[in-house]
Protein backbone atom coordinates (compact mmCIF):
# COMPACT_ATOMS: atom_id res chain seq x y z
CA UNK A 1 0.00 0.00 0.00
CA UNK A 2 1.30 3.46 -0.95
CA UNK A 3 1.88 5.74 2.01
CA UNK A 4 2.04 9.50 2.42
CA UNK A 5 4.05 11.64 4.88
CA UNK A 6 0.85 12.97 6.47
CA UNK A 7 1.30 10.73 9.51
CA UNK A 8 4.73 12.30 10.03
CA UNK A 9 3.29 15.79 9.58
CA UNK A 10 0.54 15.11 12.10
CA UNK A 11 3.16 14.13 14.66
CA UNK A 12 5.28 17.18 13.89
CA UNK A 13 2.41 19.67 13.73
CA UNK A 14 -0.42 18.64 16.06
CA UNK A 15 -1.57 22.28 16.27
CA UNK A 16 -2.83 22.17 12.67
CA UNK A 17 -6.45 21.21 12.05
CA UNK A 18 -6.79 17.55 11.07
CA UNK A 19 -10.50 17.09 11.78
CA UNK A 20 -13.53 19.02 13.07
CA UNK A 21 -14.72 18.19 16.58
CA UNK A 22 -18.37 17.12 16.39
CA UNK A 23 -20.68 14.39 17.59
CA UNK A 24 -23.00 14.93 14.63
CA UNK A 25 -22.90 12.96 11.38
CA UNK A 26 -20.92 15.56 9.47
CA UNK A 27 -18.18 15.01 6.91
CA UNK A 28 -16.12 17.66 5.14
CA UNK A 29 -15.19 17.27 1.48
CA UNK A 30 -12.21 19.35 0.39
CA UNK A 31 -10.71 19.73 -3.08
CA UNK A 32 -7.24 21.08 -3.84
CA UNK A 33 -5.59 22.65 -6.90
CA UNK A 34 -8.56 23.90 -8.95
CA UNK A 35 -10.57 25.38 -10.37
CA UNK A 36 -9.95 23.31 -13.49
CA UNK A 37 -12.06 23.46 -16.64
CA UNK A 38 -13.61 20.09 -17.45
CA UNK A 39 -13.11 18.86 -13.89
CA UNK A 40 -14.44 21.37 -11.37
CA UNK A 41 -17.61 21.87 -13.42
CA UNK A 42 -18.31 18.11 -13.43
CA UNK A 43 -17.66 17.98 -9.70
CA UNK A 44 -19.99 20.92 -9.04
CA UNK A 45 -22.71 19.14 -11.03
CA UNK A 46 -22.27 16.07 -8.82
CA UNK A 47 -22.29 18.06 -5.57
CA UNK A 48 -25.45 19.88 -6.63
CA UNK A 49 -27.15 16.60 -7.56
CA UNK A 50 -26.32 15.13 -4.14
CA UNK A 51 -27.06 18.36 -2.24
CA UNK A 52 -23.56 18.36 -0.77
CA UNK A 53 -21.34 21.32 0.10
CA UNK A 54 -17.55 21.40 0.00
CA UNK A 55 -14.48 23.57 0.49
CA UNK A 56 -12.25 24.24 -2.52
CA UNK A 57 -8.62 25.06 -1.75
CA UNK A 58 -7.94 26.91 -4.96
CA UNK A 59 -4.67 27.93 -6.57
CA UNK A 60 -4.69 31.65 -7.27
CA UNK A 61 -3.49 31.46 -10.85
CA UNK A 62 -6.23 28.93 -11.59
CA UNK A 63 -8.84 31.34 -10.22
CA UNK A 64 -7.56 33.96 -12.65
CA UNK A 65 -7.59 31.49 -15.55
CA UNK A 66 -11.08 30.17 -14.72
CA UNK A 67 -13.10 33.10 -13.33
CA UNK A 68 -16.48 31.60 -14.23
CA UNK A 69 -15.73 28.40 -12.31
CA UNK A 70 -14.54 30.46 -9.33
CA UNK A 71 -17.79 32.42 -9.45
CA UNK A 72 -19.86 29.25 -9.74
CA UNK A 73 -18.20 27.66 -6.68
CA UNK A 74 -19.31 30.61 -4.58
CA UNK A 75 -22.75 30.98 -6.16
CA UNK A 76 -23.56 27.35 -5.40
CA UNK A 77 -22.82 27.78 -1.71
CA UNK A 78 -19.38 26.25 -1.45
CA UNK A 79 -16.38 27.72 0.34
CA UNK A 80 -12.95 28.69 -0.96
CA UNK A 81 -9.65 28.36 0.89
CA UNK A 82 -6.16 29.68 0.14
CA UNK A 83 -3.81 27.15 -1.50
CA UNK A 84 -1.20 29.76 -2.47
CA UNK A 85 -1.08 31.58 -5.81
CA UNK A 86 1.48 29.33 -7.55
CA UNK A 87 1.09 26.03 -5.65
CA UNK A 88 4.28 26.56 -3.67
CA UNK A 89 6.01 23.76 -1.77
CA UNK A 90 6.77 25.19 1.66
CA UNK A 91 9.69 22.83 2.32
CA UNK A 92 11.58 23.95 -0.80
CA UNK A 93 10.57 27.63 -0.76
CA UNK A 94 12.24 30.61 0.81
CA UNK A 95 10.00 31.72 3.68
CA UNK A 96 9.54 35.26 2.36
CA UNK A 97 8.69 34.03 -1.15
CA UNK A 98 6.22 31.52 0.29
CA UNK A 99 4.42 34.12 2.39
CA UNK A 100 4.30 36.52 -0.57
CA UNK A 101 2.65 33.77 -2.61
CA UNK A 102 0.03 33.25 0.09
CA UNK A 103 -0.55 37.00 0.15
CA UNK A 104 -0.89 37.12 -3.63
CA UNK A 105 -3.76 34.65 -3.38
CA UNK A 106 -5.45 36.80 -0.74
CA UNK A 107 -5.57 39.70 -3.21
CA UNK A 108 -8.01 37.56 -5.22
CA UNK A 109 -10.08 36.07 -2.41
CA UNK A 110 -10.29 36.62 1.34
CA UNK A 111 -10.69 33.49 3.46
CA UNK A 112 -9.99 32.22 6.96
CA UNK A 113 -8.75 28.87 5.67
CA UNK A 114 -5.33 27.88 4.34
CA UNK A 115 -3.99 24.54 3.20
CA UNK A 116 -0.33 24.12 2.23
CA UNK A 117 0.32 22.52 -1.16
CA UNK A 118 1.71 18.98 -0.72
CA UNK A 119 0.87 19.36 2.99
CA UNK A 120 4.36 20.79 3.49
CA UNK A 121 5.21 23.82 5.60
CA UNK A 122 8.19 24.92 7.64
CA UNK A 123 7.61 25.83 11.29
CA UNK A 124 8.40 29.48 10.54
CA UNK A 125 5.73 29.53 7.83
CA UNK A 126 3.19 28.03 10.23
CA UNK A 127 4.07 30.62 12.85
CA UNK A 128 3.64 33.45 10.36
CA UNK A 129 0.26 32.25 9.09
CA UNK A 130 -1.49 30.65 12.04
CA UNK A 131 -2.68 33.98 13.45
CA UNK A 132 -4.50 34.85 10.23
CA UNK A 133 -5.64 31.42 9.02
CA UNK A 134 -6.96 28.14 10.26
CA UNK A 135 -4.41 25.82 8.68
CA UNK A 136 -6.50 22.88 7.48
CA UNK A 137 -5.03 19.45 6.90
CA UNK A 138 -7.05 16.22 6.52
CA UNK A 139 -8.22 12.99 8.10
CA UNK A 140 -8.59 10.96 4.89
CA UNK A 141 -6.27 11.30 1.89
CA UNK A 142 -7.61 9.77 -1.32
CA UNK A 143 -4.28 9.86 -3.22
CA UNK A 144 -6.33 10.48 -6.36
CA UNK A 145 -3.32 12.25 -7.88
CA UNK A 146 -1.06 9.17 -7.81
CA UNK A 147 -0.71 7.31 -11.14
CA UNK A 148 -0.51 3.89 -9.47
CA UNK A 149 -3.67 4.37 -7.40
CA UNK A 150 -6.79 2.91 -9.05
CA UNK A 151 -10.22 4.47 -8.71
CA UNK A 152 -11.20 1.67 -6.32
CA UNK A 153 -8.09 2.28 -4.19
CA UNK A 154 -8.86 6.01 -4.24
CA UNK A 155 -12.31 5.25 -2.85
CA UNK A 156 -10.87 2.89 -0.19
CA UNK A 157 -8.24 5.43 0.86
CA UNK A 158 -10.85 8.12 1.36
CA UNK A 159 -13.64 6.07 2.89
CA UNK A 160 -12.07 3.58 5.29
CA UNK A 161 -12.75 4.23 8.96
CA UNK A 162 -14.54 7.53 8.32
CA UNK A 163 -16.08 9.07 11.41
CA UNK A 164 -17.88 12.23 12.44
CA UNK A 165 -15.91 15.39 11.68
CA UNK A 166 -13.42 13.85 9.27
CA UNK A 167 -11.93 16.01 6.52
CA UNK A 168 -11.57 14.22 3.16
CA UNK A 169 -8.95 15.40 0.68
CA UNK A 170 -9.39 15.12 -3.09
CA UNK A 171 -8.08 17.12 -6.06
CA UNK A 172 -10.12 18.76 -8.82
CA UNK A 173 -7.24 18.44 -11.27
CA UNK A 174 -7.08 16.74 -14.66
CA UNK A 175 -4.84 13.90 -13.51
CA UNK A 176 -7.17 13.12 -10.60
CA UNK A 177 -10.47 13.66 -12.43
CA UNK A 178 -11.76 10.14 -13.14
CA UNK A 179 -10.65 8.61 -9.84
CA UNK A 180 -11.87 11.59 -7.85
CA UNK A 181 -15.33 11.68 -9.43
CA UNK A 182 -15.77 7.93 -8.99
CA UNK A 183 -14.76 8.00 -5.33
CA UNK A 184 -16.69 11.14 -4.42
CA UNK A 185 -19.92 9.91 -5.99
CA UNK A 186 -19.63 6.55 -4.24
CA UNK A 187 -18.90 8.15 -0.85
CA UNK A 188 -21.76 10.63 -1.23
CA UNK A 189 -24.16 7.79 -1.97
CA UNK A 190 -22.96 5.35 0.69
CA UNK A 191 -22.38 7.80 3.54
CA UNK A 192 -25.53 9.67 2.60
CA UNK A 193 -27.51 6.47 3.17
CA UNK A 194 -25.90 6.27 6.62
CA UNK A 195 -27.26 9.70 7.45
CA UNK A 196 -24.11 11.81 6.97
CA UNK A 197 -24.27 15.41 5.78
CA UNK A 198 -21.47 16.86 3.64
CA UNK A 199 -20.61 20.42 4.60
CA UNK A 200 -18.10 23.16 3.95
CA UNK A 201 -15.60 23.71 6.75
CA UNK A 202 -17.35 26.66 8.36
CA UNK A 203 -20.66 24.78 8.74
Amino acid sequence: MLTHPAFVLKTLYPSLVWNIETNEKKLYLTFDDGPTEGVTDKLLDLLKKKKAKATFFCVGKNIEENPELYKRILEEGHEIGNHTYNHKNGWTSNNLEYLKDVQEFSSLHQTNYFRPPYGKMKPAQISALKHKYKIMMWSALSMDYHPRVTKEQCYENASKKLKEGDILLFHDSKKAKDKMLYAVERILEEKGREGYNFLSLSN
